[in-house]
């Protein structure tokens, strides 16, 4: 298993015995640590690098996938710091993410350039968000008493600036509940691989014109993550826990 994660998670305290390792993939080297957690195999790749210093837009998606699938990942979950665009989400609310819409602009989004063997490739991407790995992260926050909205659409802007107030209202009538800057091409990457990918949304902000209207700010979303980021790593300690009795 493999843990993405973003923004306010760099390090993973559960892990025992961690190895940092860098790899060298056709498209870049990527970082990641392993380790094991209640002694299953889990490696964990920060997209933001040490120190949060790598911005959204130049996080080498396609060489963090194929790193993972080069290691023997199977399963990836996620983390995802958003804002609120659905207006009933508070800060340090959690969605189990089920569809996503795609705002990028310049990002290679695909492993299929049309020059390898297997030639021109579409991939569906119906179900992104693997049904049962879904299933895993709703039973794990079941099991530790912490709430969860079961579905959410993820509107995956270019970044590194904040929405404006009518891209919210954009992605809004769309249908998005959250908005974030790092969940596309990550989770069809993932797809085009093979690997089942499941994503938890901690939402940390109201997004730009949602609720007060007053402007988004790192003080803001740093307060939440230190209120709410615990939760997160509880709802992962637990999946990973259930996980080890079943095997």
């Amino acid at each position: 298993m493999a843990i993405i994660a973003g923004t306010g998670f760099y390090a993973l305290d559960a892990l025992t015995d961690p190895r940092p390792e860098t790899v060298e993939t056709p498209y870049g080297s990527a970082r990641y640590v392993r380790g094991a957690w209640h002694g299953i195999p889990v490696v964990f790749l920060t997209r933001h690098g040490a120190g949060h210093s790598v911005p959204p837009h130049l996080v080498n998606y396609r060489a963090n996938i194929a790193a993972l699938a080069a290691a023997g990942v199977r399963d990836i979950i996620a983390v995802n710091v958003t804002g609120g665009i659905d207006p009933d989400l508070e800060p340090g609310d959690l969605l189990c993410l089920d569809d996503f819409l795609d705002f990028t602009r310049s990002r290679i989004g695909t492993f299929h350039d049309g020059t390898g063997p297997e030639g021109v490739v579409h991939v569906d991407v119906t179900s992104a968000y693997h049904p049962a790995l879904r299933r895993e992260i709703i039973a794990a926050c079941s099991a530790v008493g912490q709430p969860i909205r079961d579905g959410g659409v993820y509107a995956c802007f270019e970044g590194p600036r904040f929405e404006t107030p009518a891209e919210i209202r954009l992605a809004r009538l769309a249908g998005a509940d959250v908005a974030g800057m790092t969940g596309v091409p990550e989770v069809t990457l993932a797809v085009e691989a093979g690997l089942r990918y499941a994503a938890l949304s901690l939402v940390v902000n109201p997004a730009a014109g949602v609720g007060s209207g007053e402007p988004i700010t790192m003080a803001e979303i740093d307060a939440t993550l230190r209120t709410s980021a615990a939760r997160v790593v509880a709802v992962l300690d637990e999946l990973i826990h259930t996980r080890a009795l079943s095997s």
